[in-house]
Order: C-alpha cells, then sequence, then structure tokens
C-alpha cells in the first residue's frame, strides 16, 4: 500500500484534492466550501476517507450501503451523483472484493440498473433474506429501493442495518433535510413529496457506530451539516431558502467524515482515485471511456442533466465527452506522481529508475 507519510503519498494526495477545487461549472462556491470544510475537518478529505474505508472493510467486512438520487422537475433523477454511486461500488469491489448496495427512491430504480451496467456491473436483485454474499465470475452491485412514505422507507432502512449489517455506509449527491426537518433544492426549492427520507437512516447507522462518509458540492446534500454554520455565512439559500417559514437549504444532519469538490460525481472520481493509490491498483480507477458510458447510460434509462433539466449526456453542464477528458487528465497526473511512465524504449516503470 502506499505511504501516506512520505513525500510521494502526501503529494499524491494533495493532487487530488486540488483537482476537487477546481471550479468546473463557474459557479464560484467550491472555494469556499473547501476552506470552511478545511476548518472543521483538516487534511486530505479524499485520502482520509480511502484510509477510512480500507481500514473498516479490514476490521468488518462489506457491504458498504451507498444512496444516492436526487430529484429535479416532476422527481426525474439528476445524473449527479447515480454515476458517482455506480463508479464508487465498481472501484470498492475490484480493489476491496466487497459487495455494494445501492439504496435508492422506488422510482429510480431503472436509472439505477442502466447508469450500474454502464459502469461493469451486473446489478443483481436485492436478496430476499437481506443477507449479502460474494458471487464468483461476475462484479455484483445490488440495488435496494426505499418508497417515499415514512413508515415504508424507515422499514427498510431499518432492515439494511439490522440484516444486512454494512460496514460503512456512504451517501453521493443525496438531498439532506435542514434544521426544520425540510429538503431544498440548492436554490431553494421545496423537494416535499420528491424524496424519501434517508437522513433517518444514516443517523441510525451513526448510533450504531457505523461510520457515514459523505459527498456533496453545494451544502444541501446529506452529511454537509458539518459545515452548516459556515454555509449560512456565504451561502444566502442556504440561511433562507425563499420559502417563508421553511429556513434554509444548508443540511443539517453531518457526516463522520465530509468529501466536498464542485460537482458531486467529481468528489466520487477522487475517492476512487485515492483508493487506487492507496492499493496500488490503476484498475481500481476507471478511464475516462467509462465515465462517458456510465453517464450516458445513465441518461437512456431516465436521468436528466442537473443544468439543462434534459436527457442530455453531461452533468451539471458539463458534457459526458469532457468528463472523460478530466477523468483521463486526473489519471495521468497521478501515474505520474506514482512514476508510472513509459520510457523513451517504450519501458513502463519508475522514471527514478530509468534515469
Amino acid at each position: 500500500m502506499l505511504d501516506l507519510e512520505s513525500a510521494r503519498g502526501k503529494n499524491i494526495a494533495q493532487a487530488i484534492e486540488n483537482f476537487m477545487t477546481l471550479d468546473l461549472t463557474g459557479v464560484g462556491l467550491i472555494g469556499k466550501i473547501y476552506h470552511a470544510l478545511q476548518r472543521r475537518q483538516p487534511g486530505p478529505a479524499c485520502m482520509t476517507a480511502a484510509k477510512l474505508i480500507c481500514e473498516r472493510v479490514r476490521d468488518r467486512g462489506g457491504p458498504i450501503v451507498i444512496a444516492t438520487g436526487f430529484p429535479e422537475g416532476a422527481g426525474v433523477p439528476e445524473t449527479d451523483g447515480p454515476v458517482g454511486a455506480a463508479l464508487l461500488a465498481r472501484a470498492l469491489f475490484l480493489g476491496l472484493g466487497i459487495e455494494t448496495v445501492i439504496l435508492t427512491d422506488d422510482d429510480w430504480v431503472e436509472m439505477m440498473v442502466g447508469t450500474c451496467r454502464g459502469a461493469g456491473l451486473a446489478p443483481l436483485a436485492f436478496p430476499t433474506d437481506g443477507v449479502v454474499k460474494p458471487i464468483d465470475f461476475i462484479r455484483p452491485v445490488y440495488i435496494r429501493s426505499v418508497p417515499k412514505d415514512e413508515a415504508g422507507c424507515r422499514a427498510i432502512t431499518d432492515s439494511l442495518l439490522d440484516v444486512t449489517n454494512p460496514s460503512l455506509v456512504i451517501s453521493i449527491e443525496r438531498p439532506g433535510r435542514n434544521d426544520r426537518g425540510l429538503y431544498h433544492g440548492l436554490g431553494g426549492r421545496p423537494l416535499d413529496g420528491l424524496v424519501a427520507d434517508l437522513d433517518q437512516f444514516f443517523l441510525r447507522a451513526q448510533s450504531k457506530g457505523v461510520p457515514f462518509v459523505a459527498i456533496g458540492d453545494g451544502g444541501n446534500e446529506l452529511g454537509m451539516g458539518v459545515i452548516a454554520d459556515e454555509l449560512k455565512s456565504f451561502s444566502p439559500k442556504a440561511k433562507d431558502s425563499g420559502h417563508p417559514g421553511r429556513g434554509g437549504v444548508a443540511a443539517a444532519t453531518a457526516a463522520d467524515h465530509l468529501i466536498v469538490s464542485n460537482v458531486s460525481n467529481w468528489g466520487a472520481t477522487g475517492l476512487i482515485a485515492a483508493l487506487s493509490a492507496l492499493l496500488d491498483k490503476p484498475s481500481v480507477f476507471h478511464d475516462g471511456e467509462l465515465e462517458r458510458r456510465c453517464i450516458e447510460q445513465c441518461v437512456s434509462f431516465g436521468g436528466v442533466d442537473g443544468m439543462f433539466m434534459g436527457p442530455e449526456p453531461a452533468v451539471d453542464g458539463i458534457s459526458a465527452i469532457e468528463w472523460a477528458g478530466l477523468v483521463t487528465t486526473m489519471r495521468n497526473t497521478l501515474d505520474r506522481l506514482a512514476g508510472r511512465v513509459v520510457g523513451w524504449k517504450g519501458d513502463s516503470g519508475d522514471w527514478r529508475q530509468l534515469k
């Protein structure tokens, strides 16, 4: 494994963080959010999360539960979140050999199944007994869906904790309720009736000692309560949604460990990159072509871009082709930092040994 105390380990961890702070969408918020996180949770967020996951899996084994899904108009799910969840599930299986359960709403199952296939996974029906077991000769992922009513959602998520017994829980671009128990879009749009309450699942997981890692990009995502107070000082909607009596959009539930990035899928990519580097397994980090295919499959099966508000092969206004290039750039950068290059004679290896 990568020595995180070595100069190389520190350089790789910091390089990943630098990618996370790029203002790819031009919104102008990520710098402030990242600095707020560093005040609350100093250090390289992606690599620290990767280390936490590896240690937890080593001590407890799988599976890991990932919750995702964010509704746009009419409750149609956006592409940001599901793509990151699917590719992270792939990385967890290839890197650690553990199965993932992706948790989402009942009406988004088709989208999630298609997205997982785009990520190179084989979506399987969730076991009727709730026990996830290894399966040979396949890359499995399980989709567990919940209804939007409180009682139905709670019954399924309670069983998921008590019977499936995850080693870790993760949220990616999932709405988080504010301090009044209400859900909002980042611009203040009420999400009443459009999303199941999964805050209760993560809070109960924490009460049982199950670590909670969250990935978000704006402040209204589940787990971003870590920086809720700071958000209210520089993001007006965080304090006041614009709808009387509803409070602000800032999520109240705080994760045990938080990753922030300009786009939540990009934060998942940072975590995947960190896992790949930490484990010294380049195959864990998917290539740009798989990123593009995953986004396109998400759209083909019901996802919409959160900027265009339509079935465009894009995430937050950035096209799938551009995302493929960004992933390739990050992969190549980390390869160089790890010393993996091709010499002038065509030999692959550590450049320090090629001199």
